[in-house]
């Protein structure tokens, strides 16, 4: 085996995993989406949504629940994002379903 071509197979691997941690989004909802969060495939905060129905000044604890679970929602999302794309790479297929990569 030549040595080479493997570090550039590597390397081309890598590659790609990088440009699809940062191309994947992965969106999480919670109390009916009220709250959306869109990660991407590593898992850092893209976008983030909340409706004003969501803030209650007498009850910022809901809103702090929401925000866990839809944060919750989009991680697990960008996991199984990214393992789709590692998977992919090694033969495996692309497609889950509410992912956008």
């Amino acid at each position: 085996m030549d040595m080479r071509f493997l570090m550039k197979q590597a390397q081309a691997m890598q590659q790609k995993l990088q440009d699809a941690q940062q191309n994947l989004r992965a969106v999480g909802t919670a109390g009916g989406q009220m709250v959306t969060v869109t990660l991407n495939g590593a898992k850092e905060l893209v976008d983030l949504t909340i409706a004003k129905e969501a803030i209650d000044p007498d009850d910022p604890s809901m809103l702090e629940d929401l925000l866990k679970a839809a944060f919750k929602d989009a991680s697990a999302k960008a996991d199984e994002g990214m393992q789709a794309v590692s998977g992919g790479m090694m033969g495996g297929g692309f497609n889950i379903a509410g992912l956008k990569l």
